[in-house]
């Protein structure tokens, strides 16, 4: 179970920010022993490896914070983010952590299941992120996307660490992030049905 939720944890992250869960998992291993990535996995560990994620990371971070050039980063993370997802997933779940000791016999038979869960629970999230910047942008005339963009970070970075040292509290991050999608939804359509409102008084006017 707490290698499905170490997995879990990393692909959200992936949905945030593609890089952070990757470096975060790639770090940890190299440098402690709070990560031992499977075999198949160990590239994430080396030097040149960790230089390009913490390259694409600073490219990232620089990006999703000004407004329009983040929509544009947004589309082509969709491919990105999905794909980092993924592999979160696949490292993530076949890794030993301080709480998983033998996670081999988990996915043994179906190696594709946790790179296919990655993805969707990735995309999932990026898909949402996406959707709700737009909206960020324009309520606050652009001056919102360095604080929404650092408050994912903030939140991919803290949710990769969690996943990793103490998965049971990715499901405290998952139905906070549930929550708020659904006020986020509600807000949205409330919005929307006030101005609709208002756009028919003007008509009766």
């Amino acid at each position: 179970m707490f290698e499905v939720l170490t997995g879990t944890g990393l692909a959200a992250s992936a949905g945030l920010n593609a890089y952070i869960p990757l470096l975060t998992m790639g770090l940890l291993a190299r440098y402690t022993s709070l990560i031992d990535l499977p075999s198949g996995w160990q590239w994430l560990s080396n030097g040149w490896v960790l230089a390009i994620l913490a390259a694409l990371l600073a490219v990232e971070v620089v990006a999703d914070k000004v407004p329009v050039v983040d929509h544009v980063n947004d589309v082509v993370q969709t491919v990105v983010r999905p794909t980092a997802g993924g592999l979160a997933f696949g490292a993530g779940s076949g890794s030993e952590t301080v709480t998983v000791s033998d996670p081999g016999g988990f996915f043994s038979s179906h190696q594709w299941v946790p790179v296919a869960a990655g993805v969707a629970i990735a995309l999932g999230v990026h898909l949402f992120k996406a959707a709700a910047r737009p909206v960020v942008n324009a309520t606050t005339a652009g001056f919102g996307a360095p604080v929404a963009s650092t408050a994912e970070d903030a939140t991919s970075v803290l949710m990769s660490l969690v996943a990793i040292i103490l998965p049971v509290l990715v499901l405290a991050f998952l139905l906070g992030m549930v929550a708020f999608v659904v006020w986020f939804l509600r807000r949205r359509r409330g919005r929307r049905q006030e101005r609709e409102a208002a756009r028919a008084a003007g008509y009766r006017v």
